[in-house]
């Protein structure tokens, strides 16, 4: 995305309307009503911390911080032409519905938790991260920053039979996304280098960003119930199991490529 058409991008999120891809060219949609309102979403990529950070925002007694969600992978489909003709004449689209599903999904979770706000933390949605934009255009957007030579060795302490190749690969992907996003959309930026050594402190910038006073229960975040720990939800491993925030590795000594150095460098890690 051009710089000119991210601003164009944020000054459309501020009129109530989007920017649609439309032909060779763009056109002004007017932002759809949606069911959940200012919903936040952890932008990261994998291996970042992600779990841990929602475990902390899910021990505040107004925040509901669910396992991920891969709302990627959750659309609607028509199985024959004609549904997709009767959606048409109606104004609507698969997108449109798909977003309608995604908005009552997260809704209806968030009134069954008792809570007031939502945080959604799957590391894929960086990936989508103008889609759900998109979607809610008073999401509000939080950064979870890790060096990429952690988050490389991480992947590849959780994933053992994967290559070193892919791992910088995925990681590579992900970053590339997330850089896209802080420069395309507004938010808050937390490092998982400072969530682990000053916990309480990173917890309430956080809750300031939230709107929501700081609960010192958040950081003691063992003593909560988060739902099902395990693959495919989020991290399973012993470290988040122990239920205290836990220090990082140290940094190892990771080659990176010349394009993760870059990442890096912008993500606002000193070159190596």
């Amino acid at each position: 995305m051009t710089w000119r058409q991210q601003v164009n991008v944020r000054l459309a999120r501020r009129a109530g309307v989007q920017l649609v891809k439309h032909g060779g060219g763009m056109r002004l949609v007017r932002n759809p009503p949606r069911e959940l309102h200012r919903p936040g979403f952890i932008f990261s990529s994998v291996r970042s911390g992600s779990t841990l950070l929602r475990m902390i925002l899910n021990s505040h007694p107004q925040i509901y911080a669910p396992h991920e969600l891969h709302l990627a992978h959750i659309k609607v489909d028509f199985e024959i032409p004609a549904a997709e003709k009767a959606v048409e004449a109606l104004g609507l689209s698969e997108r449109e519905l798909t977003n309608m599903l995604w908005d009552r999904l997260l809704n209806t979770a968030l009134d069954r938790s008792g809570k007031s706000i939502l945080v959604e933390k799957t590391p894929n949605s960086v990936l989508m991260w103008n889609r759900v934009a998109q979607c809610w255009p008073d999401g509000r957007f939080i950064y979870l920053l890790r060096h990429p030579a952690a988050i490389v060795d991480s992947w590849r302490r959780a994933r053992t039979r994967q290559s070193e190749e892919d791992a910088i690969k995925s990681v590579t992907r992900y970053l590339r996304s997330l850089s896209e996003a802080r420069k395309a959309l507004p938010g808050h930026t937390i490092r998982y280098e400072d969530l682990t050594t000053d916990a309480e402190g990173e917890a309430r910038r956080l809750c300031d960003f939230l709107e929501v006073g700081y609960n010192p229960e958040m950081i003691r975040y063992g003593a909560h119930d988060h739902g099902p720990v395990q693959a495919g939800l989020g991290d399973w491993h012993d470290k988040i199991r122990t239920g205290e925030v836990q220090a990082a590795r140290p940094l190892p000594p990771t080659k990176l490529t010349d394009e993760l150095q870059s990442l890096a460098v912008d993500l606002g890690y000193a070159a190596s």
